[in-house]
């Protein structure tokens, strides 16, 4: 878990991880960096309060989401674990048996390597359908997640130690758990499980949902262009129809937003 200004969110996020009830050992790794709020203080509060299940990593300056994403997998990849779980700060867990049944499938299917769920989305203090998963197999493999991105990061589960290291984008990826999803779906197949197990919030805080869609496109593109390189050329082919579709998308925004420039100005001409 990495975790910025969660203020708000982080103690029943946490909370939620503490309360798993499972027949094996696992430890919760929080990079909290810098907060300008009390986010630092309920991770210390809630650290002293699970002393053996917590490493608490506190910055001493605000590192930004990738350099304090990097440390934290890094523990997590290095400490041993046959499994690594994602959750962001300001999401949580809904079911306290979520990590025993994707550990259990992954455990008794080893040609699985990611098990994922569905969530629940929360906007506005309104639960909604989690829309990303409605059409989505039981089983996929990476050629499916090519075509887009259908896994919530609080919902995965995978194999660790499934490549020796990251390719050197990753740790400037604006994007890094669909880039890390297709890291590891070249290893085997992806599970999901037709269960609500968790919660993505959707705030105007939130680092992604705050951009605004012609931002997001922009930055999805530049992405995709920059992953390509590590798949093979089926994988790849897949990947660039998606940015072709990306591109396609933002031309009609351009030339829908030209239109309606010229509209106005024709009828800002016709009444000066």
């Amino acid at each position: 878990m990495i975790t910025y200004n969660h203020e708000s969110f982080i103690e029943e996020t946490i909370e939620s991880m503490m309360t798993q009830k499972t027949n094996f050992e696992y430890k919760l790794f929080i990079g909290e960096d810098f907060s300008k709020d009390n986010t630092r203080e309920v991770c210390v509060r809630l650290k002293e309060k699970y002393p053996n299940k917590i490493d608490l990593f506190l910055n001493e300056k605000n590192l930004g989401a990738n350099l304090n994403a990097k440390q934290i997998f890094k523990a997590c990849f290095e400490s041993g674990a046959k499994y690594i779980a994602l959750c962001e700060g300001d999401d949580y867990w809904t079911d306290p048996l979520k990590l025993q049944k994707q550990v259990d499938f992954l455990e008794a299917n080893p040609d699985y390597v990611i098990c994922y769920h569905k969530v629940k989305v929360l906007q506005n203090g309104i639960l909604k359908e989690d829309t990303i998963t409605q059409e989505v197999a039981e089983t996929t493999t990476i050629k499916d997640l090519a075509k887009g991105n259908y896994i919530h990061t609080c919902s995965v589960v995978f194999k660790n130690n499934l490549f020796e290291k990251f390719p050197e984008y990753f740790h400037k990826s604006p994007v890094g758990d669909y880039f890390l999803h297709m890291l590891n779906a070249r290893y085997g197949k992806i599970k999901f499980l037709d269960e609500y197990m968790g919660v993505y919030r959707l705030h105007e805080t939130s680092v992604w949902s705050s951009k605004t869609q012609i931002k997001r496109e922009q930055i999805w593109r530049e992405f995709l262009k920059n992953i390509r390189k590590n798949f093979d050329k089926e994988v790849q082919e897949i990947l660039d129809n998606q940015l072709k579709q990306y591109k396609i998308s933002h031309k009609k925004r351009r030339i829908a937003s030209i239109k309606k420039f010229i509209k106005r100005f024709l009828f800002f001409k016709r009444n000066k």
